[in-house]
């Protein structure tokens, strides 16, 4: 039973905000303090400001070592998932720190968090009734073994391990711990729905062509990078799964981005491609590029794309709900020398993205002697014609 002494939680509150390298250096000057102890609650904390901030304000939580906080999710994508699924009964059959059974766990009347690492079992049970969550039943089991003899619930979720043998990380689900996919049809015998959370490098389509049962897929990003790809499974399947792209912004000021399609609609879709710009240029967000939505959005949202493999689109009129990026096109050229040089040479530092163009950021920013930063962006690309462009904009 992990034990803090008075005396640690009185150096831990005092030094909550300093460098834990330098603080595990002076362990000599604190005999009295269980320093990998105080080291290793002051590193979660200070990981919990950014990661988990209404939890990073109560004194009492304590925190695991670096790797399973790591490897845990950020409070804002756990609250989207507690969006998704309400009922009686919740297992989580992958604890880790608990954060994911935590917010799922205040939609249902009960919950089992069940989880193989004993220290980790000992945190969840003292952080949950500090946190008001006294229905979750904290079990130190396999989460496979237990699975096969549980009770029937509501939603199973599951956050499979992503490293290898040797601490690498994986991708593939096969090379996960637990395999979901040979798990598939045990989890649908025991929940009517199972949600899986799984890496965003995942290819969606070999998801999709693993998991039979997928109902619905949510691919999340935060401040548009992408973060979780969710597959939710359920007794049926409808006859187009809807994929769900998500951008949430830790901004309280901005409102999340959410596009809904289906990869058929996606080949359904119209799509005009353009040999020329106008006024406004659209970037979709991370999860939209992860889910391959570029002929849908171009559909609904009435904006020409510049290219088949380019994935940036443009309007003559300012489309303000546009699900990613909007910039004002400032100007364009080629990327012919002497155009460059004339459109481009007041400048000393753009943020540059290059997309569907033979050069890299790194290799246009020395060619056009460019630092980065600034309130310049330049898009490097390719037309429907095949032009080579550099368009320079400004941020709607």
């Amino acid at each position: 039973m992990i034990q803090i002494s008075p005396e640690t939680l009185l150096f831990i509150r005092e030094h909550s905000s300093e460098d834990v390298r330098a603080l595990a250096l002076q362990a000599k000057k604190y005999p009295d303090i269980d320093m990998p102890t105080a080291i290793t609650q002051i590193a979660g904390k200070q990981v919990a400001a950014e990661k988990i901030p209404s939890w990073w304000a109560i004194e009492k939580i304590w925190y695991p070592k670096h790797l399973s906080l790591e490897q845990c999710s950020s409070e804002i994508t756990a609250r989207y998932k507690a969006r998704l699924s309400q009922g009686d009964s919740l297992t989580d059959l992958t604890g880790g720190f608990g954060i994911d059974c935590s917010f799922l766990a205040t939609g249902f009347k009960s919950a089992t968090y069940v989880e193989r690492q004993e220290e980790l079992c000992e945190i969840a049970a003292h952080n949950f009734p500090i946190l008001n969550l006294n229905h979750i039943n904290v079990r130190n089991e396999d989460g496979v073994a237990y699975l096969q003899t549980m009770s029937p619930v509501d939603c199973i979720f599951l956050d499979p391990a992503r490293r290898n043998e040797y601490g690498g990380k994986t991708v593939a689900i096969s090379d996960c711990e637990p395999n979901v996919a040979e798990l598939e049809d045990l989890l649908l015998s025991k929940a009517n729905r199972v949600m899986i959370k799984l890496s965003p490098m995942l290819d969606l389509s070999v998801a999709l062509k693993e998991l039979k049962h997928t109902q619905e897929v949510h691919i999340l990003s935060v401040n548009n990078e992408c973060k979780e790809l969710l597959i939710l499974l359920g007794q049926t399947s409808p006859a187009e799964i809807a994929i769900h792209c998500v951008n949430l912004f830790t901004k309280v000021t901005q409102e999340e981005q959410h596009f809904v399609f289906t990869r058929e609609q996606e080949q359904r879709s119209e799509c005009t491609y353009t040999e020329s710009l106008e006024n406004y240029l659209y970037e979709p967000n991370a999860s939209l590029l992860k889910a391959g939505a570029f002929r849908s959005i171009a559909a609904v949202y009435s904006v020409w794309k510049l290219h088949p493999n380019s994935h940036l689109y443009t309007s003559d009129t300012f489309i303000e709900n546009f699900p990613g990026r909007i910039f004002r096109i400032v100007n364009h050229c080629s990327f012919n020398k002497k155009e460059v040089k004339e459109n481009l040479a007041d400048l000393k530092k753009a943020n540059v993205t290059v997309r569907n163009f033979p050069a890299t950021v790194a290799e246009l920013r020395k060619r056009l002697h460019l630092t980065e930063g600034g309130d310049t962006y330049l898009f490097a690309s390719t037309l429907n014609n095949g032009q080579k462009v550099i368009i320079r904009c400004e941020k709607v």
